[in-house]
């Protein structure tokens, strides 16, 4: 369902039935609007959302193919098209699964896949041509300070600047649940293991950021976050968030993903780790996220309305005021949660990767990078819609309007409140043919090319500044990116 917008009263109604023309309902079937109104406080702006906020998060075991995707492939590209980003590469693989071997460091038994140091000049290559840094996960659960010590070596030589930091074990508060640790297994015993990494790591290659304590979610970091804050200091705290598990009953949906409740309860999960991080002035990065743990679950994590889920955590993450966002993903499983993926062993090989629903929210949530948050007042509304504003830095308003209501509910009037010296706004829609769909979605009514790459349409649809209020339409299951320049500043 595409959204056109028109000026005013009259570009109301236009707007209305244009939406409703499209989602093949006709006019006199048409479900009554739904009328919310916002207005923007500008008076204390955030920090700006920074250069290198989006990121993707990988298993660790994938870093030897991603890696050489820097010489094929479509995926230098495709990262470009976003601007500057991070890649991690962690994940449950890089404590039970992935090992570092070099010439001291013979492969473990338990290790059914290993990274090199010919991988890390792989990944160099990757970093140089797409301008994005690494941050890489150094296994804790199979305890080896001397052997972490020359992994974090070689990273340091082969990637150099292009090194964002070191984490030291993914989620090792579980460690003890997934039969990594013995019982009792406590932060002070954890932090006594991190100690030991840190000062062989410090001896092996001076001066590098340790990042952590990355931990499974936001009520254990309020303990972990904290004392890792003040006995580690680390350069970057970092944790992660599902909304979903693979094991909730009843089972995850669509519904349940884009429902207030989950909204609510990641706002939640959102001011525990920021008061953490502003407490102890260390800034946060999210560093692994995605719709449904486990992998994702099909039907879900790869459709539209997984994007629609991703584009508004994206924006309540920068106005948060966190730094960085990972979207985790799979590039060999195109059912599952991946912004890009591979449909074939071939493609997966050739790194032809293909854009999921989620890389359109990424490229939606670029259009917001460098901007300040503000907060958005809206009206009380019975409609399940969202509404996150940012300042630009030209002085434009760039408001997001992701509404989660389900097709056949009626399209939300929204009236926005800016005042007058604002001009015309301009309209960018992230659609699809429904919120299940796993195709045919549409960011400006456009599509990502083969390479991954979004090109804009030449224009915008534009709506009419009215006496300091503009007047528009969001349709079920889309979402808006309103952007609105001060009127003294060019239109585009």
């Amino acid at each position: 369902m595409r959204l056109r917008t028109a000026g005013g009263a009259v570009g109301l109604a236009m707007a209305l039935a244009l939406a409703v023309h499209l989602s093949g309902v006709s006019r006199s079937a048409a479900p009554a609007s739904t009328p919310i109104s916002v207005a923007i406080d500008q008076s204390r702006p955030g920090a700006p959302v920074p250069k290198d906020f989006l990121g993707l998060s990988f298993e660790l075991s994938s870093l030897p193919q991603i890696a050489r995707y820097g010489s094929r492939g479509d995926f230098p590209a495709m990262l470009r098209s976003l601007g500057p980003g991070v890649v991690r590469f962690g994940g449950v693989s890089a404590d039970t699964r992935v090992a570092w071997t070099d010439a001291a460091t013979p492969a473990p038994a338990w290790a059914s896949s290993t990274v090199d140091v010919r991988d890390l000049r792989a990944l160099r290559t990757l970093a140089t041509k797409s301008g994005w840094r690494v941050l890489l996960t150094i296994g804790l659960a199979h305890y080896d300070a001397r052997a972490a010590a020359r992994e974090a070596a070689a990273a340091k030589t082969a990637l150099g600047g292009w090194l964002a930091g070191i984490e030291l074990g993914n989620e090792p508060d579980a460690y003890a649940r997934h039969g990594l640790r013995p019982e009792p297994w406590t932060f002070s015993r954890y932090d006594a293991q991190v100690a030991a990494y840190r000062r062989a790591i410090e001896k092996a290659a001076p001066g590098l950021r340790l990042v952590g304590p990355d931990v499974s979610g936001s009520q254990i970091f309020e303990r972990w976050g904290r004392d890792a804050a003040v006995s580690q200091r680390p350069a970057l705290l970092a944790g992660h968030h599902y909304p979903l598990g693979c094991h909730d009953v009843p089972t995850p949906t669509i519904s349940r993903l884009l429902s207030p409740r989950i909204r609510q309860a990641e706002e939640v999960s959102l001011r525990r780790y920021l008061s953490v991080s502003g407490a102890h002035s260390i800034r946060f990065r999210l560093d692994e996220t995605n719709s449904v743990s486990c992998g994702g679950k099909a039907g879900v994590s790869n459709t539209f309305g997984s994007a629609l889920w991703a584009v508004d955590y994206i924006a309540h993450t920068m106005l948060a005021g966190a730094v960085g966002i990972n979207l985790q993903g799979n590039p060999a499983n195109c059912r599952g949660y991946s912004p890009v993926c591979a449909p074939t062993s071939q493609q997966l090989a050739d790194g032809a990767l293909t854009g999921q629903p989620e890389w359109y929210a990424l490229l939606l949530g670029k259009e917001l990078v460098g901007a300040r948050p503000v907060r958005a007042i809206v009206s009380r509304s019975r409609a399940n819609v969202d509404v996150i504003a940012l300042l630009g830095g030209h002085g434009e308003l760039r408001v997001l309007i992701v509404d989660d209501d389900p097709p056949g509910a009626g399209p939300v009037a929204v009236k926005l409140h800016v005042g007058s010296r604002f001009g015309a706004a301009s309209v960018l829609s992230l659609t699809a043919p429904s919120p299940a769909a796993t195709a045919g979605v549409r960011l400006g009514g456009r599509g990502v090319g083969r390479d991954g790459r979004w090109r804009p349409p030449a224009r915008l649809p534009r709506v009419a500044n009215r006496a300091g209020v503009i007047t528009l339409a969001a349709a079920p299951a889309s979402a808006l990116l309103i952007t609105v320049p001060a009127a003294h500043a060019p239109s585009g």
